[in-house]
């Protein structure tokens, strides 16, 4: 039995480093502007230095290599500060803090714009980006239900909507013209305060 046991766990670990191999050379690819049009499982296989086989058995196709790259970007990238950010009393600090992380993680890796160019293109990155960017409106959704639930639901709705638009990655990139990260920062969270003021004075 230990035998047997000592096996598995050696497997385990040498799958789990081919994994983060592969990973690896999926961001790299994915960070070259010129291969995203060529981002496949062959052509990841090949940077990694493995089997298209060997890519298939741990992803099943290009969306599930495309997710755990992006799971890799974001988790890099800062966005497992959402959960605390979740747990913070004051839902309008929490609301500046999140501003804060996705300026940051926005600013961080050069992948992620190429990610967001890539949509106009590529269905895989447009459905898969789209399906991230989405995750975020529902922490807004949170958010601004904590802060207002009793403005109408409309107004909820377009506040909701007019953050998720200003903490996106094209404002990020527009703002960043001649800005710094902190500069934007300041400037978006100012802006989602604006958008916040309707539903303390719903008759205006």
């Amino acid at each position: 039995m230990p035998p047997r046991s000592y096996v598995s766990s050696v497997r385990n670990a040498a799958a789990a480093e081919t994994r983060d191999r592969v990973i690896e050379a999926a961001s790299r690819t994915l960070r070259e502007g010129e291969s995203i049009a060529r981002f496949s499982l062959d052509t990841v296989a090949k940077a990694a230095g493995v089997t298209r086989l060997t890519v298939y058995n741990q992803f099943g196709s290009r969306r599930g290599l495309l997710e755990a790259v992006f799971d890799e970007i974001a988790q890099a990238g800062g966005l497992h500060q959402i959960a605390d950010i979740m747990t913070m009393s004051d839902p309008r600090a929490a609301l500046d803090r999140m501003v804060e992380v996705f300026c940051g993680f926005w600013s961080r890796d050069s992948a992620v714009g190429r990610l967001h160019d890539a949509m106009a293109t590529d269905p895989d990155f447009a459905e898969a980006v789209r399906e991230r960017n989405e995750r975020r409106r529902k922490i807004l959704i949170v958010l601004i239900d904590r802060i207002a639930s009793k403005a109408a639901s409309q107004a909820r709705k377009d506040a909701v909507d007019l953050i998720f638009a200003l903490t996106s990655y094209p404002t990020f990139a527009s703002l960043s013209v001649g800005r710094s990260r902190d500069e934007v920062c300041r400037l978006v969270q100012e802006a989602c305060h604006a958008a916040l003021a309707p539903l303390s004075n719903p008759s205006s």
